[in-house]
Formats: structure tokens, sequence, C-alpha cells
């Protein structure tokens, strides 16, 4: 008998309307998974309690969705998640699973079920693939299903939200599990940033992802370079990608960026934000 697990997080697919808005729900979504599940296949049901809106998904989240995937080894994994942190959760997912051969599909929706929108067309596409069973951590959207590694949502609203950006081959991790203690952001620079807002920022951090110009530049400027390099000397990893959404960095393309690039900040290459930041988690 083939046998299917499904980790329910909560997210727009399972929403219903409530005097605040739009809110998690239970039972929608395990009812319309046990309604389209062909004859034979076992459904085990794992879900979040409380469900959570995605903007709630974070490190210790992470943890929770691979402590259950991994209590059910050798099943197929179906996982709704909301879209909000989607490519965040997908990272999360790819690089943590790396080199254990585990099949996961995620599946959102931008409209709840019930409600005439994607949500059922989503969910069916996301029931054929993780029954399927190839191995690698995917999502299931808009008739389409897209490695879950570089994932980038590119519309607030619209049906059509995501993109997946190509990936370096995952390698296995240093670590498999999220540390929540750990200090980590996103950092973007920007024409005219201050650098002392810089260093407070990661005077606050254990590391950064910094988004940095095209192929890899960055303004030249000593007190910027300076407080880079300081922040490395204290044990920071700073890891660099491009603010361009395809293309990735080439450190030594352009000699504005090679003062950058002597603070000793990683190249991240192709990676996306999300990306880069799950590795500095994991790696």
């Amino acid at each position: 008998m083939n046998r299917l697990l499904l980790v329910h997080t909560g997210g727009t697919i399972c929403m219903g309307q409530t005097a605040q808005g739009l809110a998690p729900q239970d039972g929608i979504v395990e009812a319309a998974v046990a309604a389209r599940l062909a004859t034979g296949v076992s459904l085990i049901v794992e879900r979040f309690a409380p469900l959570v809106d995605s903007a709630d998904i974070g490190p210790r989240a992470w943890n929770r969705m691979l402590d259950l995937i991994e209590a059910h080894p050798g099943t197929s994994v179906l996982m709704t998640h909301g879209t909000d942190t989607m490519a965040y959760s997908g990272a999360a997912l790819s690089q943590a699973l790396a080199g254990t051969g585990r099949s996961v599909v995620l599946c959102g929706s931008m409209v709840p079920l019930g409600m005439g929108g994607d949500a059922e067309s989503n969910l069916e596409l996301a029931l054929s693939h993780a029954l399927a069973g190839a191995a690698g951590v995917r999502l299931s959207f808009n008739g389409a299903v897209l490695p879950a590694d570089g994932l980038v949502k590119v519309h607030s609203q619209n049906a059509n939200a995501f993109r997946a950006i190509p990936q370096a081959p995952a390698t296995s991790p240093l670590h498999r599990r999220f540390d929540p203690s750990r200090r980590l952001a996103i950092l973007q620079l920007t024409p005219g940033l201050p650098v002392p807002a810089l260093a407070a920022a990661l005077e606050a951090l254990d590391g950064a992802v910094l988004r940095i110009y095209g192929a890899g530049t960055v303004a030249d400027d000593e007190a910027l370079f300076a407080t880079l390099a300081a922040a490395i000397r204290a044990g920071k990893r700073l890891r660099a990608v491009s603010q361009c959404e395809s293309g990735g960095l080439k450190p030594g393309t352009y000699a504005a960026g090679q003062k950058f690039w002597n603070c000793g900040v990683e190249n991240g290459g192709q990676e996306t934000p999300e990306a880069a930041l799950v590795h500095l988690w994991l790696n």
C-alpha cells in the first residue's frame, strides 16, 4: 500500500473568513486531500497546532518540519505552506535534506480552497507529484512543478506568483537542523546607506547575507570596507548575493568590486538571498 505524509502548516490554502480577515481553519486541507486520494493510498496527517500564517515560519518551524519528515522514513511528503515565506522554506528543506533522497512537494495558493481560485488545481498537481515519489524538494504552483531550492515570489496577488532561479547542485550540509539562537539577516547595500547604520546592524548579528549590485560591485567607500573587514575579523560570516534576480555574482568582473571582495566576504554566486541565508544557518 502506498503511503503519503501530509504536513499541514497552514497558509492561505486553508484559510476561511473571520471578523479579522482571512485566517487558517482546521480540517479544510485534510478533507480536500482525503477526497482526492486514490484508493489504496494510506494518508498520514501531521499538522501544526495551531495552524500558522507563513509570516510566522522560521528556523523553529523548519526544525519541526524536518522532525516530522524524519519520523516517517521512506514516505513521500506533501506539505501545505503559505506563500509569503515559501521561498525561505523551500531553500531550508532543500539544503537540510540534500543527499537524503527524500521526496517533498510543497503546495500553497493565492486563494483559499473553496473560493474559486488556484487552490484546488495546485493541490491536485501536488498530490500527483508527491505520490510519484521523485527525490528532491519541489513546489507545485500554477500548473508547474518547480525546484524549491531557488524560489522567488514575483507577485503578491496573481496565481503566477513564483519563479525558480537555478542553483548549484546541493551538497550535504554541515548541519541538518537550524539553531534558532543564531542571529542572521539579509541586508541590502543601497546608494547613500550610512555606514554607521550598517555597522550597528552587523554588531547585533552573528552573520548576514549582503545584497550587492549586479555581478558584484559596491560603492568605493573606505569606511564601508573597514566595517566589513572588522565584522569578519570579529567572527561574523558575511555572504554576498546579487540584487539582480538572475545571473548571480562574478567577482573580478569589475574593478569597482575588488576592495569589497578583499574584505573576505563569501561569494554566494547564483544563490537567491533566501538560499544564502539558509546556507549560513546550516554550514
